[in-house]
């Protein structure tokens, strides 16, 4: 009995000691000059949790050195750390950061911008105002004849008298290349045949340029093809 009422009474001294150390944070969260409703404020350390009312304004229990997390579904997630000063400061301010919304359909026409920057055209009135004007000088640009240095009435050099003959280029033969791709997993070359990516080119030509390469052509076998591509690789790294 005297064990039992021994432990009731250091619980509560316990709990009682917690509650005293406890201070009551307020504080507002804002975007921008802007309060936020609708905030998270979540006490990682005490797993306690409340929210921000209609004017950014938060009130929680915390103690130092106690983790707050401000969550809201479109701003980056804000984390904060509790110190005596905090507690002792009271009516923090948290300034939290807006999500880039992403641009669904955006159709730039002979845009200098990148991928990387695409997301801050909806942001940039510059860059928006610099793609119209663009888009009205392609239009412009379409209607007016443009002097091409012609003469009119000039004689036409284009005559087969006046004509070159033409090298023909012939296609190039690209089946081998066709018949490794379709045989070799996608990381044969890098995995097995431990050849760099920038090499890879290189070493199919490489490989092409043999006449026994034909034969696979005209007897496709894999076993055959990785028997070849792993003999041709030891003739490669000895170059």
């Amino acid at each position: 009995m005297r064990v039992k009422l021994l432990t009731t009474i250091s619980f509560f001294t316990y709990q009682l000691s917690i509650s005293q150390t406890e201070k009551l944070l307020k504080g507002k969260v804002i975007d921008q000059s802007f309060a936020l409703k609708g905030v998270e404020v979540i006490n990682k350390t005490a797993l306690t949790s409340t929210r921000t009312n209609e004017l950014g304004e938060f009130s929680i229990l915390v103690n130092p050195k106690d983790s707050l997390f401000f969550f809201h579904k479109d701003y980056f997630m804000t984390r904060l750390k509790i110190t005596q000063e905090k507690i002792a400061q009271n009516n923090i301010v948290i300034k939290m950061i807006l999500k880039p919304e992403e641009l669904d359909n955006v159709v730039v026409s002979r845009s200098v911008f990148n991928k990387s920057n695409i997301q801050n055209i909806a942001n940039n009135r510059e860059a928006v105002n610099e793609i119209k004007n663009r888009k009205q000088f392609d239009e412009v640009a379409s209607k007016v004849n443009v002097y091409d240095g012609r003469i009119k009435n000039a004689i036409n050099f284009s005559y087969p008298i006046f004509d070159k003959p033409k090298k023909k280029i012939e296609p190039r033969d690209d089946r081998f290349k066709k018949l490794l791709i379709a045989s070799c997993p996608p990381d044969f070359f890098t995995k097995d045949l431990k050849i760099k990516p920038e090499e890879k080119e290189i070493f199919i030509n490489f490989c092409d340029s043999d006449p026994n390469s034909k034969l696979l052509l005209e007897h496709p076998n894999v076993l055959e093809i990785m028997d070849f591509l792993y003999a041709k690789n030891e003739e490669f790294k000895k170059l």
